[in-house]
């Protein structure tokens, strides 16, 4: 299915319309946890491979230098490990009606992160746990159609960021002309505001038909919250020995797209391409999983650099 595309020349000059803060709603279900780079100073960010699915731009290149982990900062984490995550959610509209989720949907997008990231529906139990702490609603053309690393990003964050590193900043717009973008952690604390996820509004479930049975369960923003959290795609470095630095995670040479079993690109190293692993660009119905090794990085990223 086309996706609807925003030419950049034709996007009009407008100020904040207006621009609302409402509480958190009604706390998300319980996660069944409950129940039962370039690893370098000069880093690229996370969503460093600008790579078609389909028809679809997954993510923008972002040169943002972000710290890398220190040696001393890993093994930190383990089985034990529990994180409760506060998030902001920043819906933006263009016109109060287009991209103005609600706040139903907004809590199912909560549930999808925890399911997710507690191994729900497949995979590893990371230990994170997503709680909504706010909703701003604001109306501007300008931010909606915002661009990565554009003046409209900066304002925008600069207007609506909450909270410190701890705190997800969840901004719902059209993502320009991609599905999402978010930066590593590590950011220098003059640019914390930038710190956060973009999501393209239309990838959460039962909002729009653009992406139906591609990209529509939820999971492009808990690809996203993955690089927030410190993952590479698996895909980065190739098939070189140090890849994503996960060592559970298969080589793999270049991104996925759809769900092509058995897919192996990296003949010459063990396993076949991690299709199933929410760090690739497989469609979100071939989504499963983060693994042990994805979880402890993970953990290791926000001790260091989050907690």
């Amino acid at each position: 299915m086309q996706r609807r595309v925003f030419v950049a020349v034709a996007i009009l000059v407008t100020a904040v319309l207006g621009s609302t803060v409402s509480p958190a709603g009604a706390a998300p279900a319980a996660a069944p946890w409950d129940c039962g780079t370039f690893d370098a100073v000069e880093a690229l960010t996370a969503s460093a491979v600008s790579t078609r699915g389909g028809d679809v731009v997954r993510e923008p290149e972002l040169n943002v230098a972000t710290e890398a982990l220190p040696e001393r900062a890993k093994g930190k984490g383990g089985p034990g490990f529990r994180a409760t995550v506060p998030v902001w959610f920043h819906v933006v509209s263009p016109d109060g009606v287009t991209g103005n989720v609600t706040d139903g949907q907004i809590r199912d997008q909560i549930r999808v992160l925890n399911l997710g990231f507690a191994g729900f529906y497949g995979g590893d139990n990371s230990g994170f746990k997503f709680e909504l702490a706010g909703v701003t609603r604001t109306v501007n053309e300008e931010w909606f159609n915002a661009g990565p690393t554009s003046r409209e990003e900066r304002e925008m964050k600069r207007a609506l960021h909450r909270g410190g590193w701890e705190t997800l900043n969840y901004y719902s717009t059209t993502a320009s002309f991609y599905l999402g973008w978010a930066y590593l952690p590590g950011l220098p604390e003059s640019q914390q505001y930038l710190d956060g996820v973009v999501v393209d509004w239309e990838s959460m479930l039962d909002t729009s038909d653009t992406y139906e049975g591609r990209f529509d369960l939820g999971f492009t923003a808990v690809h996203e919250v993955g690089h927030w959290l410190g993952l590479e795609h698996t895909f980065s470095g190739g098939c070189s020995a140090k890849g994503d630095f996960v060592d559970d995670t298969p080589a793999m040479k270049v991104p996925t797209s759809r769900c092509p079993e058995g897919k192996d690109t990296c003949t010459r190293e063990p396993g076949l391409d991690p299709i199933h692993n929410f760090m690739d660009y497989s469609d979100d119905p071939c989504y499963e999983e983060f693994s042990p090794g994805q979880s402890d990085r993970m953990q290791d990223h926000w001790l260091h650099f989050r907690a």
